[in-house]
């Protein structure tokens, strides 16, 4: 099962949250899948993604994404996804 928690940050204060879970093993190839779904259901636009955020990912089951890594304007600082699987 795959439990990852997004948040928004803004002046170091969770502005949203969402807690995405699947009943399935983490598969890096679908970190695009599973960021499309947070965005929409946290309603923000979704980040450029690169595999430099993937391996920060896997390695250590954190990734920020910051205000520049998105195209539109966002009203928070960063993006964080953080891997809350047991």
């Amino acid at each position: 099962m795959i439990k990852i928690w997004a948040k928004t940050m803004l002046d170091s204060k969770i502005t949203r949250n969402y807690m995405l879970q699947l009943f399935e093993k983490y598969d890096n190839s679908k970190f695009l899948d599973y960021l499309i779904d947070i965005c929409y259901e946290l309603d923000i636009p979704t980040p450029i993604l690169l595999k430099t955020h993937i391996n920060h990912f896997d390695k250590f089951n954190v990734v920020r994404f910051k205000e520049t890594d998105f195209v539109e304007s966002v009203d928070y600082d960063y993006l964080v996804l953080e891997n809350a699987s047991d």
